[in-house]
C-alpha cells in the first residue's frame, strides 16, 4: 500500500495549514471563479505522490512529477481542486458536478487561455468602462481639495417610512463605520446631522463636531424594530409585503494617490451634493436603459432563498441599486462583443465571479475596512448597512489594486490564476518568510506547447449517471458532499443567472433554468431531502467508482461533520461499494477564521478515508473498545501539534469519529447485506459504531491534554535550505 504507508501527516498538515489562511498564494488557480469549502490543493497533492511516486513524501513534494497514462476521477468535482492537482502531474482526469456552475468553473480553471490575449481583452473592456461610467465612481477630497478622487466604497443603509409619522427612518444597528484597528481613530456617524466624526474612545465619544449632538456608538435598528427618532414610534421590520427596503447613502470610503503617502489612515467623507447627483444620474441613465443581459428571473423558494423573500425580493435584479445594474448591463455588453470565443468565456467567468462584489447584499467590515462579499458565510445575509464596491476596481501608482470587488482586482487575479496553470509552484516555509520554489515540467491543462497532450473530461451530470469502463481508473480521489445545509445551487442561482443569459444558453448544462437538482446529495429541508436520500446517493455514486477501480486502487475523500450519524452514511456506502477502509488520516482542510464557522464546535480537521477492495489492514490499527483508540489519536494529535496546530475538541472529534468509522466499516466487512432498506442499513452501521462504546470520555480526555500543550512553531527539516531556483515572498 502506499498512501496509507507514505502519506506524511506533519509534511501536508503543516502546508495546509499555511495554505489555508491564504488559499491565492499557495493555488492562485482558486481565484478563477468562487466556489465553497474548497480543499487544500496540497493535501491532494500530498495523496496523489503517496499514490503514485516511489520514494517519500518530503524527497517529491517541491519536484517536479509525471504520472502519464494514469487515470482518476473525481465524482463530486465541485471546484476542481483534485483534478488539478492530479491533471498538473500530468494524470489524464475525468470530473463529475450536478451543478452547471461547477463544470464551468472547473473547464475555465483548466483550459488553457491565451495569457497576453487575455490581459489585452479585458484592458479594453476596462478601458470601455472608464469613459462610460468612470464619472460615477469619483468623489472630491474634502480633506486636501483635490476633485475626482476614486470612491473605493459606497456604504448605504436601509430605509423605512415611519408607520405614525410617515417620515423617513434610517435602520442604523450602529453608528460605526471603521474602528481604530487599521485606521488611527474610530469612525462615527452622527445620528442627528450624518456627519463623519473620528473619536478616540468610544465609550467617551463626545458631541458631533458639526451640529454637536452627542455622539453614539449604538444605533436604534435591533432585534427587527427601530424607533422613528421623529415622533418615537415603534417600527417593525422586514416586511415582505412592502417590497424590497430602500437604501440611502451615508458614507464613502475614498482614495486619493496624490496624497496617500503622507496621509494617516484611510479617507472617509458624508457624501456631499455632487455625490448624490452621481447616484442619481446613474439612477436616471439605468432607467432609460433598455436592458439586455440583466436577468429577470424570480427567486425560487428554498432554505437560503426564503431569507430574501422574508425581506420582500422576489427577483434577482432586486438585489442591485441603479448604478451596479448599469455597470453590469454594459459589461455584459462588451463581453458579449469579445469576437474570441475562449477570451468571451473567460471575461464571461470574470463578471459571474464579480457579482459577489457587485450586489447590494455585501456589507463593511469596520476592522477590515473592506467589503465582505455577498458569500462570505455561505449564504445570503440581509444586513441593514450595505457596502457597494467600485465597478472598476483602483490601481495605485505601483499597479497594485486598492480595494477590493472592481474589474481590475477580479481581472488581475484571473490573469495570475492562468499564469500558475502555465508555470506552477509550492509555497515553502523558510524561516520567518515564504519562499515560492517554481516546479518546472509541471503544468494544468489539456495542453501546452511542445508538451503532451492529456485527456480531461468534465461533465455536468450526476456521477450517479456515470459509465466508466471496469478497471479503467488508477485512482478516484475526492471531496464529497458532507450532508451539511450549505445551499450551494441555491447560492450559485445568484451567478447562473446572468452567466447563462450572457451565453444564450449554449454551454452544455445551461439549457436548465436554474443549478438545483432534486439528485443534490445535501441536507435540504424545503425539499425534505435528510439522511436517506444523502447515503442513497453516495452509496450508489461509491459503486459505480468502485467498479471502474482497477483491482487494488484506491477511493480517497476528505470528510468531516459534528454528528456521527452523518458518519453512518460513509460507512454504508463504503460497505455497499465493496470496499474497506484501510486508513483514516487527520489533516486541517478549513481556516478557523472564517467567517462561517469561525467562534462554533465545529472543526478544521477532515478525515482523509484510504479505501480499497480487500486490503491488508495493520493490526495496531485495530480496536475492539473505544478507549483503545487514545494510542492511536494521541499519536496523530502530537503529529497535528508538531505542524504547528493546535487541536480543538471539535478537531479531536472529528478524528475519533472518522476512525469509528473505519472500524465499524472492518467489522461488518464480512456480512454486510447492501440490498437491504437504507433505514435498516444505517441501523446497523450504528449499532456498530456504538458497540465500541461511548467516544466522549475519550474526545474530553484527548481534547484536554492538547489543551495543556502550547502551540508547537514548525521547524521541520525539509524546510532547512533553499532551492535555487526558490525566491522569497
Amino acid at each position: 500500500m502506499t498512501i496509507e504507508s507514505r502519506f506524511d501527516v506533519t509534511l501536508i498538515a503543516a502546508l495546509a495549514l499555511r495554505e489555508k489562511q491564504i488559499q491565492q498564494i499557495y493555488r492562485p488557480l482558486i481565484a478563477i471563479h468562487k466556489w465553497f469549502a474548497r480543499r487544500p490543493g496540497t493535501l491532494f497533492r500530498g495523496l496523489i505522490l503517496s499514490e503514485f511516486a516511489d520514494k517519500p513524501l518530503t524527497d517529491t513534494f517541491f519536484k517536479a512529477n509525471d504520472f502519464p497514462d494514469r487515470k482518476i476521477a473525481d465524482p463530486f468535482m465541485g471546484g476542481g481542486t483534485p483534478l488539478m492537482e492530479a491533471n498538473r502531474v500530468g494524470c489524464d482526469v475525468f470530473g463529475f458536478d450536478i451543478n452547471p456552475m461547477a463544470a464551468w468553473i472547473v473547464r475555465e480553471e483548466i483550459e488553457h487561455v491565451d495569457l497576453p490575449a487575455y490581459r489585452q481583452a479585458a484592458t479594453r473592456l476596462l478601458t470601455y468602462l472608464e469613459r462610460d461610467v468612470g464619472a460615477l465612481y469619483r468623489t472630491d477630497c474634502p480633506i486636501y481639495g483635490d476633485e475626482n478622487v476614486p470612491v473605493k466604497y459606497f456604504l448605504w443603509v436601509k430605509v423605512l417610512e415611519c408607520e405614525k409619522c410617515r417620515r423617513k427612518v434610517d435602520l442604523f444597528p450602529g453608528y460605526l463605520i471603521a474602528d481604530d484597528t487599521r485606521h488611527p481613530r474610530n469612525v462615527l456617524v452622527c445620528a442627528n446631522c450624518g456627519e463623519l466624526n473620528e473619536v478616540g474612545r468610544l465609550d467617551r465619544p463626545g458631541q458631533c463636531r458639526e451640529c454637536g449632538k452627542q455622539l453614539s456608538e449604538h444605533g436604534p435598528a435591533r432585534r427587527n424594530g427601530c424607533e422613528c427618532r421623529h415622533c418615537g414610534h415603534s417600527n417593525r421590520y422586514p416586511n415582505a409585503a412592502l417590497g424590497p427596503m430602500r437604501h440611502r447613502l451615508f458614507a464613502i470610503e475614498y482614495f486619493n494617490p496624490a496624497r496617500k503617502s503622507a496621509h494617516k489612515g484611510r479617507f472617509f467623507k458624508k457624501p456631499d451634493l455632487k455625490d448624490l447627483a452621481r447616484a442619481a444620474e446613474a439612477t436616471d441613465r439605468w432607467n432609460r436603459t433598455k436592458s439586455r443581459y440583466v436577468p429577470t428571473d424570480v427567486i425560487p423558494g428554498g432554505d437560503e432563498t426564503d431569507r430574501l423573500h422574508r425581506w420582500g425580493y422576489t427577483r434577482y435584479r432586486e438585489l442591485f441599486n441603479e448604478r451596479q445594474l448599469l455597470g453590469l448591463e454594459i459589461s455584459c455588453r462588451l463581453v458579449a462583443k469579445e469576437p474570441d470565443e475562449r477570451l468571451q468565456k473567460a471575461l464571461a467567468t470574470n463578471l459571474s465571479d464579480l457579482l459577489r462584489y457587485q450586489n447590494m447584499l455585501c456589507r463593511y467590515d469596520t476592522m477590515a475596512l473592506k467589503s465582505l462579499d455577498i458569500f462570505s458565510v455561505h449564504g445570503f445575509p440581509v444586513g441593514l448597512i450595505q457596502c457597494e464596491s467600485n465597478l472598476l476596481g483602483i490601481v495605485n501608482i505601483n499597479g497594485a489594486n486598492v480595494g477590493s470587488g472592481g474589474w481590475s482586482n477580479i481581472s488581475e487575479k484571473y490573469a495570475k490564476a492562468k499564469q500558475y496553470c502555465d508555470t506552477p509552484f509550492e509555497v515553502r516555509p523558510g524561516g520567518s518568510r515564504k519562499v515560492i520554489v517554481p516546479i518546472h515540467g509541471e503544468w494544468i491543462g489539456e495542453r501546452i506547447d511542445g508538451a503532451r497532450h492529456r485527456t480531461v473530461k468534465i461533465r455536468c451530470q450526476s456521477a450517479t449517471y456515470a459509465t466508466l469502463p471496469q478497471g479503467s481508473l488508477d485512482a478516484v480521489f475526492t471531496d464529497p458532499p458532507y450532508f451539511g445545509n450549505v445551499q450551494y445551487s441555491e447560492l450559485m442561482d445568484f451567478c447562473y443567472v446572468w452567466l447563462r443569459r450572457l451565453t444564450k444558453s449554449r454551454i452544455h448544462g445551461f439549457e436548465q433554468l436554474t443549478t438545483r437538482s432534486k439528485n443534490e446529495l445535501n441536507g435540504n429541508a424545503s425539499q425534505a431531502r435528510g439522511l436517506e436520500h444523502f447515503t442513497e446517493g453516495l452509496s450508489t455514486v461509491y459503486r459505480k467508482m468502485a467498479h471502474a477501480l482497477k483491482d487494488g486502487a484506491p477511493l480517497a475523500f476528505t470528510y468531516h461533520h459534528n454528528k456521527i450519524e452523518a458518519y453512518h452514511a460513509v460507512g454504508v456506502a463504503i460497505l455497499d461499494a465493496g470496499l474497506v477502509c484501510s486508513a483514516s488520516i487527520p489533516c486541517p482542510a478549513e481556516m478557523g477564521g472564517s467567517i462561517h464557522i469561525h467562534g462554533t464546535n465545529s472543526s478544521i480537521v477532515d478525515s482523509i478515508f484510504v479505501c480499497r477492495a480487500n486490503p491488508r489492514i495493520s493490526s495496531a490499527s485495530l480496536f475492539d473498545r473505544v478507549d483503545q483508540l487514545l494510542p492511536i489519536v494521541r499519536d496523530e494529535l502530537r503529529q497535528l501539534c508538531s505542524a504547528g496546530m493546535l487541536p480543538t475538541t471539535g478537531d479531536v472529534r472529528c478524528i475519533v469519529f472518522g476512525h469509528l468509522t473505519r472500524m465499524a466499516i472492518y467489522r461488518l466487512r464480512t456480512h454486510w447485506d447492501s440490498a437491504g432498506p437504507t433505514r435498516q442499513r444505517l441501523e446497523q452501521f450504528s449499532q456498530a459504531v456504538e458497540g465500541f462504546g461511548d467516544p466522549q470520555p475519550v474526545v474530553t480526555r484527548l481534547a484536554k491534554e492538547v489543551s495543556r500543550k502550547a502551540r508547537i512553531p514548525t521547524t521541520m527539516p525539509l524546510f532547512d535550505g533553499i532551492d535555487s531556483d526558490a525566491v522569497p515572498v
